[in-house]
């Protein structure tokens, strides 16, 4: 059931509906990988919102065809200010391949998850399309594909290192990670007739120069020089060493600008802003969205990706976890933007007021469900910090890791009149519910987890030990297994209390760097005697701008330049997944010869003698593509 709303409440996608809204021309076109979904959580209507809020005219060619005689990029004629090019809310390889390379024949962001509706590398083929038709115009590209590929970089489905992406595409300027504020700062300048190539001092902006020329704004910040794109072609070591460097200054608050020659150009990429203040992630979740897909698409089937968020609500950004694995801290940062539980509520009223609200919010989460409103003590000392993570490998002394807002705010939704259940379905630091580990908290742990253990799982709650070897955790920079054993028992404390059956559901990764088949063994047979039969899995999946992928490419870690052992080829990354399914008949005589071969006879009955039925807990296995799109709650795994 959908309002019945004119097509002026959303941005126009074509020629007809820009007339619609009286505009002869227009200042800015969007180009996106995603079908156009007016939702705060799809980045092209974030984007196309901040427009039209600086009086802006604005239009979203969302999905067009590279294909053709490309008529979807002449539709709308030549924007008076820039082009805007987004892949959409993910990185388009990771949408379009699994972590074995097989092409996806879905694709959740596309209108009856069809697959198909948009190119490999879509920032890079969008651009170069415009600007061979329209050289004249400036093209700024944003969104997950650009933010994580914004300097030399490992792609995994070429298997080469790529340089930055603006010179692969030809793009005048890049705006990394959340854009609003870069995005508002270029606006500004661009009204004022200020063009792109004197637009240097923006930070969380990064752009290209000759190489012989002069750096701007000498003055302005500190400079890091990293090794250039053909040094790291030629020697691994340098382009690992480049990473601490990238990371560091992506995660601090008062970071330095870093440059790297490529080619004819030296790549300048600014620091980012200070996290967003309440007042202005509210101002970013409050603009006029009509929190529904395009009417456009009413006849070609629902999209997965909205379907799954479109009751549910964003309560912060961020996440200071900083596993080797995830990209969010790449693209969001590791310091939490929280909103105000006005702008919270204001959302809760909005989306139980939607006529197929059935009085069940999907999620009240984040990128970490249990971070909002979690801050530095002191944070005078955040600004000297270096630290990639606020929690390994210890949680951080200065960290405030008070709960009591989050429960505070799940009892407020709880007691809204139209809300039957407030669900949190993003996943939660468990490892912030352990005092063991979390010696920072202040007494608001158990207070939490009961409430969230009786009014808000779904049936079951989705956590992510990744794995049970504590070396190979501390390559994924997470805690010790031995820590998921006391949180299981608290779970399981407030579950017996409660009278509750809520099956507690592990994630774990195979093939991550550090982790070699024996650990795989070991993570079964321990998995096995806690009463799980894992399928809840995933192979790792290099994507830029991780630890884990510098690791997996160079077998250096990026910190240390020290060795670490990565499962590399397809068979060895089929003998590590091989161990999660100890139970199927089709693998018990391979996984026997494993442990035979490996000395590990003491693992044999443990692992291969059946178990009465009743003590294991089947879950499917995760065959979703990986985490990363930090803006869509699709994104339940971090890849």
């Amino acid at each position: 059931m959908r309002w019945q709303r004119p097509v002026t409440d959303w941005l126009p996608i074509t020629k007809k509906e820009v007339e619609a809204h009286g505009w002869e021309e227009l200042d800015v076109i969007l180009i996106s990988g995603d079908a156009y979904v007016d939702h705060p959580a799809f980045g092209a209507a974030v984007i196309g919102r901040i427009i039209e809020s600086e009086g802006l005219r604005v239009a979203i060619v969302p999905q067009p065809n590279w294909q053709d005689d490309l008529r979807d990029f002449k539709k709308m004629g030549k924007p008076k200010l820039f082009f805007g090019v987004t892949s959409g809310c993910m990185d388009t390889m990771v949408n379009h391949y699994t972590a074995a390379k097989r092409r996806r024949s879905t694709d959740a962001y596309t209108p009856g998850n069809v697959s198909g509706f948009r190119p490999d590398y879509a920032v890079t083929t969008y651009t170069k399309i415009l600007k061979k038709i329209y050289p004249d115009v400036p093209v700024l590209i944003g969104g997950i594909e650009a933010s994580l590929r914004r300097v030399t970089h490992y792609d995994y489905w070429k298997d080469e290192l790529f340089p930055n992406i603006l010179e692969m595409s030809g793009a005048d300027m890049l705006v990394y990670g959340m854009g609003e504020m870069p995005l508002r700062a270029i606006l500004q300048m661009a009204k004022e007739g200020i063009p792109f190539h004197q637009m240097t001092h923006i930070p969380q902006t990064a752009f290209q120069i000759d190489r012989r020329d002069e750096l701007p704004n000498p003055d302005l910040w500190k400079t890091i020089t990293l090794s250039s794109h053909e040094k790291c072609l030629r020697d691994k070591k340098a382009f690992a060493a480049n990473f601490k460097h990238v990371e560091q200054e992506s995660n601090k608050i008062k970071a330095d600008r870093i440059i790297q020659a490529v080619g004819d150009h030296m790549l300048i990429v600014n620091p980012p802003y200070p996290p967003m203040s309440e007042k202005e992630i509210d101002g970013s979740f409050d603009l006029p969205y009509t929190r529904m897909p395009h009417p456009k698409y009413d006849k070609r089937g629902p999209i997965p990706a909205y379907e799954m968020i479109k009751f549910s609500i964003n309560m912060h950004r961020g996440c200071f976890g900083g596993c080797s694995f995830c990209t969010i801290s790449a693209h969001q940062g590791k310091f939490i933007s929280s909103r105000s539980e006005e702008s919270i509520m204001k959302e809760v009223d909005q989306v139980t007021s939607m006529p197929d609200f059935k009085g069940y919010i999907s999620d009240l989460g984040g990128p970490s469900a249990n971070m909002y409103k979690l801050k530095g003590k002191d944070e005078s000392i955040c600004e000297r910090c270096v630290s990639p993570s606020c929690i390994h490998p210890v949680v951080c002394s200065n960290l405030d890791a008070d709960h009591t807002a989050m429960t505070e705010l799940y009892r407020q939704v709880d007691a809204h009149p139209k809300v039957k259940k407030a669900f949190v379905g993003s996943g939660i630091r468990y490892d912030l519910l352990v005092p063991e580990y979390n010696k920072q908290d202040n007494g608001s742990i158990d207070e939490y987890v009961e409430q969230v253990v009786t009014r808000h799982i779904s049936g079951r709650l989705k956590v992510a030990p990744e794995h049970t070897s504590d070396d190979t955790l501390k390559v994924m920079r997470k805690p010790s297994f031995k820590h998921f054993h006391t949180f299981k028992d608290k779970y399981e404390h407030f579950n017996e209390k409660h009278g509750m059956n809520q099956p507690l559901i592990p994630y774990f990764i195979s093939s991550h760097p550090g982790c070699k088949e024996e650990d795989m063994a070991n993570l079964a047979a321990e998995t096995k005697d806690m009463g799980f039969k894992l399928e809840q899995v995933q192979d790792f999946t290099p994507t830029p701008m991780t630890v884990a992928t510098i690791i997996y490419y160079t077998g250096l870690h990026p910190y240390t330049l020290r060795p670490v052992f990565t499962a590399k080829t397809p068979k060895e990354k089929k003998n590590q997944h091989l161990f999660f399914f100890w139970y199927k008949k089709e693998n018990r005589q391979r996984i026997k010869d494993k442990l035979v071969n490996m000395g590990r006879r003491d693992l044999l009955k443990k692992l291969l003698t059946e178990e009465k039925p009743s003590r294991q807990r089947s879950f499917k296995e995760d065959t979703r593509p990986s985490r990363a799109n930090p803006r869509s709650k699709r994104k339940k795994r971090r890849r």
